[in-house]
């Protein structure tokens, strides 16, 4: 009956979508000479084989699922959807070896270039490895249960990958709702596409040492968050002592870490957020309306969702001179 109830919801969550597509945002829908068929004659079956690939490893490691996902925002949120935060570099200055992009799990890399070679079997030369990252979140979510959306193809790998392109472009776990807007605003996202983008903290987890000053050493009157659920706080402590070593870590949601859902803005409301950075959402007034929203409609909150990733995947697509396809996705064609 739960599988059945989310299926409806969400069905209905992108029903809703394509009902308030109004004309201008019809326009924009393919912007860029991006289409959701881009490849069907180059590689019909590229859907399937990225969806069978997804599942195949997401069967091994249910890690698969947030890593994907996390990959996709910090690759678009800098300088674009360009697959720049794939590129392996020897001198160690490339995207992914930016002190912010060190959170990102391995699985996630894993997962897109395991991909990248079963359609390189299929459709040598074709598919970008951008696009294959697009699809790839698409696909980790609906198979956490989440709603399932047409993903914009015609994406082409950037040509630059850089560290010093990283900083400031990317959301950390101590900031506050106006750091956050500001943060989203800069990629032209609002602030209501911020909070319903955070609700992907509805699965995964966290290392103790992204959010243990919340726990010991948060400010320098009190020691523990304020905002915390006092049971939540002891049982954090328990599994994350102010000694803990580096690999320790926690589910982001407590109650369902491996569903995509709108627990997480329940949580929030109750002061189960992990990090600052969920918490404020609720705790600062300006964003918990639309908390409040989102946790008492999952539809809503799968609707907001699916429109936000669809404003994300448009950011910074590279066309004509500006990409390549490549053979590698961690590494140039020269």
């Amino acid at each position: 009956m739960e599988k059945r109830r989310r299926s409806v919801c969400a069905v209905a969550a992108v029903a809703l979508v394509a009902a308030m597509l109004s004309l201008g945002e019809a326009a924009a829908y393919g912007g860029g000479g991006m289409s959701p068929d881009y490849y069907k004659t180059t590689c019909p079956q590229l859907e399937d084989i990225v969806l069978k690939e997804v599942t195949r490893k997401k069967n091994e490691t249910i890690v698969t699922i947030p890593a994907v996902l996390r990959l996709f925002f910090h690759d678009c949120l800098v300088n674009g959807c360009d697959a720049s935060v794939l590129i392996a570099s020897r001198s160690a200055d490339a995207e992914k070896n930016s002190p912010d992009d060190d959170s990102l799990a391995g699985d996630g890399y894993d997962t897109v270039n395991r991909v990248k070679a079963a359609v390189e079997q299929k459709c040598p030369g074709v598919v970008s490895c951008a696009d294959i990252l697009a699809l790839a979140a698409r696909d980790v979510v609906h198979l956490a249960s989440g709603p399932y959306w047409t993903v914009e193809l015609g994406r082409l790998d950037g040509l630059v990958s850089k560290a010093s392109d990283v900083e400031g472009k990317l959301p950390d776990p101590d900031m506050h709702v106006k750091e956050l807007t500001d943060i989203f605003y800069r990629s032209g996202l609002s602030q209501r596409d911020m909070v319903a983008l955070s609700g992907a903290h509805t699965v995964g987890f966290a290392h103790c040492s992204r959010f243990t000053k919340r726990l010991y050493n948060y400010s320098s009157t009190v020691k523990l968050d304020p905002s915390f659920n006092p049971e939540y706080a002891k049982r954090l402590m328990e599994a994350c002592p102010p000694d803990v070593g580096p690999t320790i870590a926690v589910n982001m949601d407590p109650f369902s870490p491996v569903v995509f859902d709108n627990i997480y803005y329940q949580n929030l409301k109750n002061g189960f957020g992990l990090f600052t950075s969920d918490q404020v959402l609720y705790a600062e007034g300006v964003s918990r309306k639309t908390v409040e929203e989102f946790a008492e409609s999952e539809p809503r909150f799968f609707q907001a969702f699916v429109e936000s990733m669809m404003k994300v995947g448009r950011l910074g697509v590279k066309t004509g001179n500006g990409g390549e396809i490549r053979r590698d996705c961690t590494a140039f064609n020269h």
